[in-house]
Parts: C-alpha cells; structure tokens; sequence
C-alpha cells in the first residue's frame, strides 16, 4: 500500500505563486511516473505534469508548460508542482498520483495511477 499526502493548496491572487507538495509513504513505493492532476467542478480530472521518479524526466501539459514545474526529490520520496502567474481558470482540486511501477506509456491518462492522494484546492481569485 502507498499513501500520498498532498499539501500547498490555498487562496492566492491571479498572477501570484503556489507550490504543492505530495509526500509518498509505503513500503511498495517505486513507481515508474509519479503525476498531478487536477479537477475542476463539473469537470473531468486531467492531467497537469508526470515526472518519472527514476529518471527525472518532466512531461506536461501543453498548454501549462512554462507555467508548472514538476520536480521530486528521490531520497524524500516528495514530487512538488510549482505553479506561477497562476489565473482563475487554474482553480481546481489538484491531486498526486503514482503508478505501481512497471513501464508506464500512458502517464497522461488516469486510469494508469494507481495510487491517488485526497487533493489540495487550489483557488485564484481575479
């Protein structure tokens, strides 16, 4: 069993700064992506960034690149999203994800995670 806990969420202005935190516990934890996705209400989950935990290679959505760094620190077992010049339309649940391990092509998809924290709301106001 995994447990992800997410932390970072909160009220921020358009235009400002949030940086999330997932910190992964459990013996059977070695995935091979970890993800964030988020769900905004009345919407479906999407993506938002993976990171392969080994390797370090960083994957996004196309429109946030730019904006969103994902990055994780190895010996913490921590994936952290930074998020900058945040707008309204970024408001949403946003929740970590990691996958059992074993080569993952789908790390876009949700279906492929199967470990998932309980969210952290991230709201902007305008």
């Amino acid at each position: 069993q995994v447990d992800l806990v997410e932390s970072g969420g909160g009220l921020v202005q358009a235009g400002g700064s949030l940086r999330l935190s997932c910190a992964a516990s459990g013996r059977t934890f070695a995935p091979f992506f970890m993800g964030w996705f988020r769900q905004a209400p009345g919407k479906e989950r999407e993506f938002v960034s993976a990171i392969a935990w080994r390797a370090g290679i960083t994957y996004y959505e196309d429109s946030l690149q730019g904006r969103f760094t994902i990055s994780r620190d190895y010996a913490e077992n921590t994936v952290y999203l930074q998020m900058n010049s945040l707008k309204p339309e970024d408001t949403a649940v946003y929740f970590c994800a990691a996958d059992r391990g074993g080569y993952n092509i789908s790390y876009r998809r949700t279906f492929s995670y199967t470990y998932w924290g309980q969210g952290t709301q991230v709201t902007v106001s305008t």
